[in-house]
Parts: C-alpha cells; sequence; structure tokens
C-alpha cells in the first residue's frame, strides 16, 4: 500500500462549513453505484428521490449500517465489518476527517524537511476507546500505514474489534487490541514502560447521563424526520454527524466529556516522555477553553485545537505535548 505523502504545514481551520479534509476520501455526494459493487447488499436499500437520484434512507439503521460496510470494502479494503446489536454505528467521514488531520500535526513535527512523516518511519497510535467499530485504527492503518494499539474498558467492544481484525488480512498485524482493566484510568495499564506513541486519539464519551445521551439521541431522530426533501442525506451526500445505537461507555460518563477529558490531561503528564502528541475529539466548543487552560497549568509545551466541519456540525480536535519532538 503507497501512503500518501503528508503535508508540510497544516490548516488550523476547516476550508469552509460542511468541507471535509482535502484528503478526505468522503468529500461530495456517495457514488452508490461504485459502493454497491463493493458491497452487493448495499443495493437493496438504494432509491431514488423525488428528483430521481439514487438514495439511501439514512433513518433506516440497516441501510445506514450496509452503507459503513460499503465505505469500508471500497475505501479501506476491509471487507467483513460488523458490530453487535445496540453498539455505536460511526460515522466514517468525520471519523475519517480526524485521522487526516491529526496526520497534519505529525507532518508539522516532523523533523525531516524533504519528507515530512516519510512512510518509511514507523508510526505507532494509541486509540483510547476503541469501541465494538473499531472506526479510528481501521482508517488510520489503510490510510497511512499506521499501526495501532487500541483499548477500551468494555469487554464486548473488545472482543468485537478483535474479531473485525481477524476477519480481515488488511488488518491483522496493524492493529492490537486490549482491554483496560481500570475504568477509573485512561492511559495507566495500558502504556507499558517501553511503549512509544507518535499519536494518542479518542473520542470521549459526550453526555454526562443516560438521561441526556437520550434525549440527545431523539434529539438527533426528531431533526432527522424534519428533513426536508431536498437535503443533504436525500440527494446522497456524506451526513458525517449521523450515528445510530451506543452503550454507556461510547454515550457518557460521569461528569461528562469535561470531566473525561480533565482526566484525560492529568493522566498524560505521567507518559510525556512515551507520547508525541496527545489528541481529542472535543464536540462542546465550551469546554475548549477550560481544557487549554488546564493544560498550560499542567505544562504542555504545545496547545493545538483544530476545527473540523462536518455537514452542519463543528466538532475540534485538541492536541497537546509536553516536549518538541515526536
Amino acid at each position: 500500500m503507497k501512503a500518501p505523502r503528508y503535508p508540510k504545514k497544516t490548516a488550523k481551520k476547516a476550508p469552509a462549513k460542511g468541507v471535509l479534509h482535502p484528503r478526505n476520501p468522503h468529500r461530495g455526494r456517495y457514488d452508490l453505484a461504485v459502493l454497491a459493487n463493493a458491497c452487493p447488499e448495499l443495493k437493496a436499500f438504494i432509491k431514488p428521490n423525488p428528483k430521481g437520484d439514487n438514495t439511501i434512507d439514512f433513518s433506516n439503521e440497516k441501510a445506514v449500517l450496509c452503507l459503513n460496510r460499503a465505505l469500508l470494502a471500497h475505501y479501506y479494503r476491509v471487507s467483513h465489518w460488523s458490530i453487535p446489536d445496540g453498539y455505536l454505528c460511526p460515522p466514517i467521514p468525520g471519523r475519517a476527517d480526524y485521522i487526516h488531520y491529526a496526520a497534519d500535526l505529525l507532518a508539522e513535527s516532523s523533523s525531516s524537511s524533504s519528507e515530512p512523516v516519510v512512510h518509511a518511519k514507523k508510526i505507532t497510535v494509541l486509540d483510547i476507546g476503541t469501541g465494538a467499530n473499531c472506526i479510528y485504527p481501521i482508517i488510520g492503518s489503510q490510510s497511512y500505514g499506521w499501526e495501532f494499539l487500541a483499548s477500551d474498558i468494555d469487554p464486548v467492544s473488545v472482543n468485537s474489534a478483535k474479531a473485525i481484525i481477524n476477519s480481515n488480512k488488511s488488518l491483522k498485524g496493524r492493529i492490537r487490541v486490549v482491554l483496560q482493566k481500570n475504568k477509573d484510568a485512561i492511559f495507566k495499564g495500558v502504556i507499558n514502560p517501553d511503549d512509544r506513541f507518535a499519536l494518542t486519539v479518542c473520542n470521549p464519551p459526550f453526555h454526562s447521563s443516560m438521561a441526556e445521551a437520550k434525549a440527545g439521541s431523539e434529539r438527533k431522530w426528531k431533526n432527522l424526520n424534519r428533513r426536508p426533501s431536498n437535503n443533504a442525506a436525500q440527494k446522497g451526500r456524506a451526513d458525517p454527524k449521523l450515528n445510530f445505537g451506543g452503550q454507556k461507555a461510547e454515550l457518557w460518563c460521569q461528569g461528562g466529556e469535561i470531566a473525561f477529558l480533565t482526566r484525560m490531561a492529568k493522566e498524560s503528564v505521567e507518559f510525556a516522555h512515551q507520547v508525541g502528541w496527545f489528541t481529542s475529539l472535543v464536540s462542546k466548543g465550551e469546554n475548549v477553553k477550560p481544557l487549554k487552560t488546564l493544560l498550560n497549568q499542567l505544562g504542555a509545551k504545545q496547545v493545538k485545537v483544530v476545527e473540523m466541519s462536518q455537514g452542519q456540525k463543528i466538532s475540534r480536535l485538541l492536541a497537546w505535548r509536553f516536549h518538541s519532538r515526536c
């Protein structure tokens, strides 16, 4: 697999609202005919919208799950992918954006001026809370040749991720999945004394309670059902923010996103010399300022915030490091 060259500099913000990263292959409309060739079962879900353009019903969980299988088969050489009932079905275009902006971070900090982050250099990444879908390791390993250690506190998620890896030749030897046995820890028990990571990635629990998570899901369904016929989903374009399902560890934790990331930031100090860039998705804009303040207090040498525009949603990649070399 030939890895793409990394740019020497990274944009601090997404180019425009609704526009994905320049290297993200999911920009624009889905080519459903091509995707159906990669995953024939998708054909059953393709239908014309009122304008005669082919689309799928984005409110149909089975259709979206099948679309994910097709995307993974066509773009990432993953022919066998499934998740347990009730677990999070990730929005692949948005997850890919995170990986590409994280690649920009590594390119920025490369010590080589002529070949930033060359493919020959081994890049090892830690995915915190990989989930049953194992999506970040899939995209990162197939897009850039990175190797991954993926952790999760849920045994079902760990077993599901392992099954995906074992079912796909393209993933074997590139991704290792471990159970985080200490539910109060993030890096402890996962990072061993001799481990070195260029990067960590994380999609933290968003909500502070199951009730809040349920209310958020209900709002999402209401908004989806109210969408007019000429919207992005009906036209067959990527709708990166839509997902289905989710278990407790995937959706919420005590104190929500800010509490989780506060713990992550504090614990990262202990592993400052074993990790190049610590990164995480931050969904709530109001959490950025207090997290930046905390990281500066903890002695971070650099703190970066990269805005990512995905459909109507703006999310952020928060990155920090304690030394100048990855």
